[in-house]
């Protein structure tokens, strides 16, 4: 996945977040959605820290595609 791929897939992922959230917000949100927008906040963060990685890789000269995509407990909460 290169930049733009993942800037899009957070693009899609915080479209679907912010539905959620106005759903939420309503007071009209089920368990079940609920739950997604958790699964939703921890993917966002995880393509966060990927596109994150990619740039300081670039940034170091080294290839941007050895990134990976690191385990929800390790980016959760990522501030940067």
């Amino acid at each position: 996945m290169d930049d733009q791929q993942i800037v899009e897939r957070i693009n899609e992922l915080a479209h679907q977040e912010h539905e959620l959230w106005e759903t939420e917000s309503r007071g009209e949100a089920s368990d079940s959605e609920r739950e997604r927008l958790k699964e939703l906040q921890v993917t966002l963060d995880q393509c966060w820290d990927l596109l994150h990685q990619r740039r300081a890789r670039r940034n170091a000269g080294l290839d941007p595609d050895e990134a990976q995509v690191r385990e929800a407990r390790e980016v959760e909460g990522y501030t940067g």
